[in-house]
């Protein structure tokens, strides 16, 4: 044999050793150890919750291994596109997330033991964002309700009851202006406390928000002044009685107050009613650690059948179809939404729980909205139910610093038409085809509906 054949020989032979070693380590691994799965989690002031959840769920058994990542939506998005997902997520459900959806790139929950506790009432709003035909894509985790937040000692002090109606709003403002007390502090320099807060609660309470944008949807690019539904024609009524409120019933200061300078002043006992989410309590607590606060729906027509509390379904439960541990994040999903995991965290966030049976809210700062949340009385942003390239927060901050509501209403018209033309925006009543890969059609965040 030559010595070029024999160190050819020798070669082989020590590649099929390291072969063998590697496979009978590998199968050793794969007999032992616990199969690892990417949970990726996008709410931050919640992630040491999270973490801790995530830790009893790996020390409860030793077949699956749950790494956290909350590096955030845009990392998650790229993920998709590169094919390699996270195995389940727990993220905000918008209109990002919402083109995963639509795409059919997520697996079908509707087998699970989850998505069977979800309330009923709760998917038309999930399907506000699309949906894929045939399947329960994701399941809603937590509800973020959101509406008046009022200062009970200021009302004890003024002998006010909490206002059911549009009149018996104004009646309270009349008597808080009288007292020398601002009814309302607005933050109107920040676009967002005004779409989240003023035009969402305006609109909301007037208009049916489900049927809208279904029928909004249905026009299409037709949408325009004269047609059967428009944001010029349905929210004529609302933005002028949301002007009533801003011009008429708030700061002196407000166009050049934030959210920030809202907080403060709210806990100083400045005014007496604040149009913010229960994010807020934290912030007043600074400042005000034991006043006493409430929560009821901003009441916009005289029929009290028509309050309700907007809500957005603030974390949604997801598994890609990309997972290559569907069934490993399945069972983590399952532990998830056992009830005293999926309470527990309502609780810890002030959110509701979107399972049938579940224990309200105990905290009285958000009592007041229990009854309208456990009667179905609840309704999704107007705001937040647009495409990106509406910029429907700066329309609200322009309306309420004086821009003419008629126009700005007509400018939103064609707006929705001009991206319904480009691309057709879901109803509830619509459902998406399979493609694949979310990116395969080439739509980035800013043009995806």
């Amino acid at each position: 044999m030559s010595e070029r054949r024999t160190h050819a020989v020798r070669a082989v032979a020590a590649a099929l050793g390291v072969t063998l070693v590697g496979t009978a380590l590998a199968g050793c691994a794969a007999g032992t150890g616990a199969e690892t799965i990417r949970f990726t989690f996008s709410k931050r002031e919640a992630i040491e919750f999270m973490t801790a959840l995530v830790a009893e769920y790996n020390s409860s058994q030793s077949d699956v291994k749950v790494e956290i990542d909350t590096s955030g939506v845009d990392v998650v998005s790229a993920s998709f596109v590169r094919g390699n997902p996270p195995d389940i997520m727990l993220a905000n459900y918008n209109y990002e997330i919402a083109r995963f959806v639509q795409r059919c790139a997520l697996t079908d929950l509707a087998g699970t033991d989850a998505a069977a506790g979800i309330r009923d009432d709760l998917q038309p709003l999930m399907d506000q964002y699309g949906s894929c035909e045939g399947r329960t894509s994701a399941l809603p985790y937590s509800v973020m309700a959101a509406s008046v937040i009022y200062n009970k000692e200021i009302f004890q002090a003024q002998g006010l009851e909490v206002p059911q109606t549009w009149d018996e709003l104004l009646a309270v403002c009349d008597q808080l202006k009288a007292a020398g007390i601002d009814p309302f502090y607005g933050t109107f320099k920040d676009d967002w406390t005004v779409g989240q807060g003023w035009y969402d609660y305006s609109a909301g309470g007037s208009v049916d928000v489900v049927d809208f944008f279904d029928a909004l949807a249905a026009e299409g690019a037709d949408v325009g002044p004269d047609s059967d539904v428009s944001f010029s024609k349905d929210f004529a009524e609302p933005m002028d009685r949301m002007l009533q409120l801003a011009n008429d019933y708030t700061n002196a200061d407000a166009p050049s107050r934030g959210y920030g300078d809202g907080n403060l002043a709210f806990g100083k006992g400045e005014a007496a009613m604040y149009l913010q989410g229960p994010w807020a309590f934290s912030e007043i607590a600074k400042t005000a650690p034991d006043l006493q606060l409430g929560t009821f729906p901003l009441p916009m027509t005289n029929d009290p059948a028509d309050l309700g509390v907007r809500v957005n379904m603030d974390l949604a439960a997801m598994i890609p179809e990309g997972s290559h541990h569907q069934e490993a994040a399945r069972d983590f999903l399952e532990f998830l939404y056992q009830p005293q995991n999926i309470e527990k965290y309502n609780a810890s966030q002030l959110g509701f729980t979107p399972t049938k049976g579940a224990s309200a809210p105990d905290d009285p700062r958000v009592e007041g909205m229990v009854e309208y949340y456990d009667n179905g009385q609840i309704y999704q942003g107007p705001s937040v139910l647009v495409p990106k390239t509406l910029p429907m927060m700066n329309y609200a901050q322009a309306m309420v610093l004086g821009a003419s509501p008629s126009s700005i209403l007509r400018t939103m018209d064609a707006d929705w038409a001009r991206i319904a033309f480009r691309a057709p925006i879901p109803s509830t009543k619509d459902t998406a085809s399979a493609s694949g890969d979310p990116s395969a059609s080439g739509e980035t965040e800013e043009s995806a509906p």
